[in-house]
């Protein structure tokens, strides 16, 4: 993958490599080979630049760029808050498969730049306007990759749990999550981790899997083992360590099984209902409803443990289980940083500080959503933890024996980006590049 546009793209991006900089793969020296090593290509978080290009309803984003393109001179360039990478002079290629324009801002603005859902950390879904003009370092080679066939696995930083447990200070959250959203791969801890894409090619194609490990997997548990049966296992067994995501991997046939059917039910939570499956539900019939009305600026977000009841001020909903309240990503409470997103103020003038004056309804509709998805997400982890159905691992496939079946180390093509020959893309100023 090549062209002067994404080299100086590149250049732009100097905190976090692109492509290859997970951990170093596995020598053999430990038991389980880390997911750096069995999915070995990893694009780095989105690095915005301006946290004005995201938010968590699409149509203060369509104000704050009417207000963008309002102004000219220098209030333009102040509102935009420019970077070394961005600026509104700056003209740079589209990103792949996104209509924004590619003239310099200040000049051209171009067509809104209609928003699209992501993943923003790894249970928060927000809007982002898919302006590569926009954003310091928007990861071109994930917006290449990313349609309906394509899934996510969201690597948590080895920082944010060795911090964790040195600090005493209780689960940092899972090793892994999934995604059908192009997630942008932060976290509120501040410890980015990576993203690994399914597949390296659209539409499904070649997987980001390390060459002849299916097959290895195949002979050893008697059947065909396809790239999503993986992903279900790392979901399921993947563990946290100092130097990764570590993947137990199993000869075990029955295991295996266990392991993806569990590894399954987490990503059909996750997923939300995407990719044809039906939306999270709680068992026995719960769902959290809206018991007292939340207020247009909630003061503050507590929990009644007795009630199982959230508070926003004098709102309240119920039932909410208490694994969904004490759900964590990165040690911090997924629920009260989900509705800080929203409630945080921003500095008085700029565009971030364009937003809803009042709660709207669908907040309270995606509140309902997730604290379903992380009540069953609680109740899948302690089954996992418990020694469930991922666990024990029965005969282990060991990093030894993938080094001596020579599957790994991964060659390094594998962990760089596929080449993508069969479109074109707008380059700056409306060139065309073959990718």
């Amino acid at each position: 993958m090549g062209g002067a546009a994404e080299a100086a793209e590149a250049a732009d991006a100097p905190d976090v490599p692109d492509t290859a900089a997970a951990p170093a793969a596995d020598d053999g020296s430990s038991s389980a080979p880390l997911l750096a090593d069995l999915m070995p290509w990893s694009v780095a978080p989105l690095r915005l630049g301006r946290g004005w290009v995201m938010a968590p309803d699409a149509a203060s984003l369509r104000a704050r760029w009417d207000a963008l393109v309002r102004a000219e001179g220098a209030e333009r360039d102040a509102l935009f808050r420019s970077s070394r990478a961005r600026t509104p002079q700056r003209a740079v290629a589209q990103l792949p498969g996104r209509a924004a324009g590619t003239g310099r801002l200040a000049r051209e603005p171009g067509p809104f730049p209609e928003p699209v859902r992501v993943l923003h950390g790894a249970y928060d879904r927000q809007w982002l306007l898919p302006d590569n003009r926009l954003i310091d370092a928007a990861r071109p080679e994930l917006w290449r990759v990313a349609d309906d066939r394509q899934l996510f696995a969201v690597e948590t930083a080895p920082a944010a749990h060795a911090a964790q447990a040195a600090g005493g200070a209780g689960d940092a959250g899972p090793a892994v999550v999934a995604s059908a959203l192009l997630p942008d791969g932060r976290s509120p801890a501040g410890r980015p981790g990576r993203i690994r894409p399914l597949y390296r090619r659209p539409r499904g194609r070649e997987p980001n899997v390390a060459p002849r490990l299916l097959r290895l997997l195949g002979r050893r548990l008697g059947g065909k083992v396809t790239p999503e049966d993986l992903l279900a296992w790392v979901l399921a067994a993947g563990r946290p360590t100092p130097r990764g995501c570590a993947v137990p991997l199993t000869g075990d046939a029955e295991a295996w099984r266990a392991g993806v059917e569990l590894g399954r039910r987490l990503l059909a939570v996750q997923l939300r209902g995407a990719r044809g499956g039906g939306k999270p539900r709680l068992p026995g019939g719960r769902r959290p409803y809206v018991r007292a009305a939340i207020p247009a600026r909630p003061a503050e977000v507590s929990y009644d443990p007795e009630e199982e009841a959230l508070l926003l001020g004098a709102g309240r909903i119920s039932p909410v289980p208490r694994g969904a309240w004490e759900f964590t990503e990165g040690g911090v409470p997924v629920l009260e940083q989900w509705v800080a997103e929203r409630l945080e103020p921003a500095e008085p003038g700029t565009l971030a500080a364009i937003r809803p004056a009042a709660w709207p309804q669908e907040w309270t509709s995606e509140l309902l959503e997730l604290i379903t998805v992380l009540a069953l997400l609680a109740e899948l982890r302690a089954s996992a933890a418990g020694g469930g159905a991922a666990g024990p691992y029965g005969a282990e496939i060991t990093a030894a024996e993938l080094h001596a079946a020579g599957v790994l180390p991964a060659p390094a093509a594998a962990r760089r980006p596929a080449s993508v020959l069969d479109h074109r893309e707008e380059g700056p100023e409306g060139q065309f590049a073959l990718i």
